[in-house]
């Protein structure tokens, strides 16, 4: 074969080779990365003309998304607890169940968790467990739940189903009826209030501890181990 037949030779090769490649490329699937979408709930709210919350909108904390959704597996040493000073008021709350307390002020001397939840949330519901521990473990020392409903639907906001769930929940502490969800927004200024969170007061009333979803559950209870060992 003479020198211009190998060349002639050789580029045909190479052409077979670049169409394999090619046609090889055709056929592989694009890659993908697409993570789950938070769940929002984007519906205006009603809030008086001075509420500072009044254009916030209500998100619920998925915990596949933002929030972790099982218990720590180990004991975490006490979490810090500044001081974030005497909690926001209660606003235009429309009642009381299971309760004769009307305020939180008349809570002082214990420690108080605040969560503000609503029996149609998932993700509220899968808190409860951990909350009647600490109501189990820490009631009689001093330790008190005050749950604030804020409804999310039409339905959540009926008393009778309220009372019928906090019953099928075993929800046996004070719940405080937000219907209107004023305080909901009004403790969690910003653009966004979240199912479920959780607020701990020391025995002065003050915020000592916040969280937002699922999760953290040794954490929260050595929260409110440190703040019951606080001098009264």
């Amino acid at each position: 074969m003479n020198t211009r037949a190998r060349s002639l030779a050789g580029l045909a090769a190479i052409a077979v080779v670049v169409g394999v490649v090619l046609a090889g490329g055709r056929d592989m699937p694009p890659s993908s990365s697409a993570s789950a979408p938070a769940v929002v709930d984007s519906t205006p709210t009603t809030a008086p003309p001075n509420d500072t919350a009044s254009d916030t909108t209500s998100v619920a904390a998925p915990p596949e998304t933002t929030q972790p959704s099982a218990p720590e597996t180990t004991d975490p040493a006490t979490p810090e607890l500044p001081d974030r000073g005497v909690h926001p008021e209660l606003r235009d709350i429309d009642g009381w169940l299971q309760s004769d307390v009307t305020s939180l002020e008349e809570l002082r001397g214990q420690v108080v968790a605040v969560q503000f939840w609503t029996f149609g949330c998932s993700n509220c519901r899968a808190t409860l467990p951990h909350m009647q521990q600490l109501y189990a473990d820490y009631h009689d020392q001093g330790f008190e739940i005050v749950g604030i409903h804020a409804p999310e639907f039409e339905h959540e906001a009926d008393v009778d189903n309220i009372v019928a769930a906090a019953a099928d929940l075993g929800v046996a502490w004070p719940i405080a009826l937000d219907t209107e969800k004023r305080t909901f927004h009004f403790w969690q200024e910003g653009t966004r209030a979240f199912w479920p969170r959780i607020y701990l007061l020391d025995r002065d009333g003050h915020i000592r501890y916040d969280h937002i979803g699922e999760g953290r559950y040794d954490e929260i209870d050595a929260a409110v181990r440190a703040l019951l060992a606080e001098t009264k």
